[in-house]
Parts: C-alpha cells; sequence; structure tokens
C-alpha cells in the first residue's frame, strides 16, 4: 500500500532526483528537469513548482543554503537537498517500483462507456487512434535510437518502458479494431442494432447482454 507522503506531487519526486549532487535555485530546478525531460516522464504543473519547493523545504527534505540576485531581478533562494530528502526520495522510488497502482487514463474511461457509440464509428475513431499512436512510436523510436548512442540504458529505462507501453496498446487497439470491422466483436450486432433503431442504450442491460453474448444456453 502506497505511504502517505509528506509532500505527495510526483514534481516534490522529481525536484528531489534532480537536486541530488547540486544546490539550486527554483529556475535552475526548472530549467533542469526540462533538460532531463522530466515533463515527458510525470505530469508536471510549471505554476505549481514555487509551491513544491517550499513544501519540500517545510517537510524537511530541502534546506535554504544563501541566495543570489542577478542586476535588479529578485533575491532567489538557493536550496540544497537535506539526508532525510534522499532518504525520500530512495523510499519514494523504491515504492514506484515495487508497488503497482491503478492507474485512471482517459482511453480506460473512454473505453468504459464505449457502447454509447455505434460500433462502426468506433472502428473509425479506434483507425485515428491508431494512426496517432504509430507515429508516436515511430518518432520516440527515432528519439531512443539517438539517445541510446549517446547515454546508457539505465538513464533510458523509462522511455524503454513508456516505448513499450505504446507498441502494447497499438496492438490492443488494433485487434480491437479489426473485430468491430470483421464483425466478430460479440454482441456486436445488437450493439449496432441500438443505434439503428433509435432507441438509445441502456448502459445496464447493454453490459449485461455483452458479458453474456458467448454463454451457453440453459436451455
Amino acid at each position: 500500500m502506497a505511504k502517505q507522503r509528506k509532500v505527495a506531487n510526483l514534481l516534490a519526486l522529481a525536484v528531489l532526483a534532480v537536486m541530488q549532487d547540486e544546490s539550486m535555485h527554483r529556475y535552475q530546478i526548472a530549467a533542469r528537469l526540462r533538460e532531463y525531460g522530466k515533463d515527458r516522464d510525470m505530469d508536471i504543473k510549471w505554476g505549481s513548482l514555487y509551491t513544491v519547493v517550499q513544501n519540500l523545504a517545510k517537510a524537511g527534505f530541502l534546506e535554504v543554503v544563501g541566495s543570489e540576485r542577478a542586476g535588479a531581478r529578485p533575491e532567489r533562494v538557493i536550496y540544497r537537498i537535506t539526508e532525510a530528502g534522499r532518504a525520500e526520495l530512495v523510499d519514494w522510488t523504491r515504492e514506484l517500483i515495487a508497488e503497482p497502482e491503478p492507474e485512471h487514463g482517459r482511453y480506460i474511461a473512454g473505453l468504459s462507456i464505449l457502447s454509447v457509440l455505434p460500433p462502426d464509428e468506433v472502428a473509425q475513431l479506434l483507425g485515428r487512434r491508431l494512426a496517432v499512436l504509430e507515429e508516436q512510436i515511430a518518432q520516440v523510436k527515432k528519439e531512443f535510437a539517438a539517445l541510446a548512442a549517446t547515454l546508457p540504458r539505465l538513464f533510458l529505462i523509462e522511455s524503454e518502458y513508456g516505448l513499450a507501453v505504446l507498441e502494447a496498446e497499438a496492438g490492443w487497439t488494433r485487434a480491437l479494431r479489426a473485430e468491430l470491422v470483421d464483425g466478430t466483436f460479440p454482441g456486436q450486432a445488437e450493439w449496432q442494432s441500438w443505434h439503428t433503431s433509435g432507441s438509445g442504450v441502456d448502459t445496464a442491460r447493454a453490459r449485461e447482454y455483452v458479458e453474456g453474448a458467448d454463454r451457453p444456453s440453459d436451455q
């Protein structure tokens, strides 16, 4: 079970990670996060960086070690990671790697109410999604190949996983679309008839029908 973190925003984890070897002010932290591509690895809301850094300091994971001023710019507070911060970084990373948690994505939300659309339209929409996924896969492979020439695999492992997830999603989407195009999806004719007749879809009834479409009759 996931622990209750003093600072639970994943941006805090990214901040601790980039500050392991260097003291920085907030603008340097933001630059380093972008340089390391952390905005691709997690959902970073840049406007919350100031609050996250402050909360890390309040929690004892960062400490102020000085400040600097350049010209007429406001004074910039410089932080460094504490031993407690390093311990939190290691413990949080262990948890994320070892303990899977449900991730509720937009695709899953759409799939959960798929019956509100007719199957022929779903097939078209899945085709559009598949085309985008294939473009993304090609781009990620290109970027990954370029980075792999200069960086060890250890520092590319999250990109490798991201590519595997994209390829798995594309494969599953391709198979689902093929069933709809071929007309072999269980209960598809009934699903289509709900939309053709204009009677609308009773989601509960639709789920019961589709789930029981392949069950043997009691008679």
